[in-house]
């Protein structure tokens, strides 16, 4: 079972889920972390983001939900710019999964973690309750309404994770690491989930065969910058590239 993604009432269906121009940032310590970047992310795209540790690829994904703001350029989703007054809107559209699913585990049911965010969306408890069996269902979760997140595994946590994101029926998924941790059949169950969501994907990951089996398109990031933005077929058949930024051929 998949959750649609929801069609956006900011702009037409031809139009960019994530339009990114520009995008500086600086940390407040001074430290310039992204410089310059311009991104399209087009409906239904799947997206693999690639780069070494310290590229500024969890930097900028924190941009796509307003975690962090741009200290120049600008970033729009489904038409309406990431800002502090839009804050609320946006992370309503844009669903970020950390790398460690802790973070976002916090009630005592795994029905509670998911039923947080449509909760706190003012929804009816009939509709919270069909959000949260949808997402689980989605994610192989049916029937762990009622256990506890920290008596499951890794795998499972992590898809308890993503459920409480799907539950919010965003637009986007952002995934940091999805596959860190994993033994090999988490890992085939992940890809499996991944490919069955509907939902435009973008996934940062050091998983060099996950983006090779998953994601048509590729952006290489590095010192803040985008260095290579195509095919993930043509971008991983090139060593040079690969070793010049710190990558490996899967």
């Amino acid at each position: 079972m998949t959750l649609e993604a929801p069609a956006s009432p900011q702009s037409p269906a031809s139009a960019p889920v994530v339009l990114v121009e520009g995008l500086v940032f600086r940390y407040p310590n001074g430290h310039q972390a992204l410089h310059g970047i311009d991104l399209r992310i087009d409906p239904g795209e799947k997206i693999a983001l690639i780069g070494p540790n310290g590229a500024g690829k969890s930097t900028l994904m924190l941009h796509l939900n307003g975690i962090h703001l741009p200290s120049e350029g600008r970033v729009i989703v489904n038409g309406l710019p990431v800002s502090r007054e839009n804050l609320g809107r946006i992370r309503a559209m844009v669903g970020l999964v950390f790398q460690d699913p802790d973070d976002q585990l916090f009630s005592p049911t795994v029905y509670d973690d998911v039923a947080f965010g449509p909760i706190h969306m003012g929804l009816s408890k009939e509709e919270v309750d069909a959000r949260v069996a949808r997402a689980l269902a989605a994610v192989g979760l049916a029937g762990f309404e009622r256990r506890q997140p920290f008596h499951l595994s890794i795998g499972q946590r992590k898809r308890a994770a993503l459920a409480t994101v799907l539950s919010m029926s965003p637009s986007l998924l952002v995934l940091d690491e999805p596959s860190a941790g994993l033994d090999p059949r988490g890992r085939r169950e992940l890809i499996t989930l991944l490919r069955g969501l509907e939902q435009t994907l973008l996934v940062s990951t050091h998983d060099m065969r996950l983006v090779a089996e998953i994601f048509p398109r590729t952006v290489i990031l590095d010192d803040g910058r985008i260095v290579a933005d195509g095919p993930t077929g043509r971008l991983l058949a090139d060593a040079a590239l690969l070793e010049a930024h710190g990558l490996e051929m899967p």
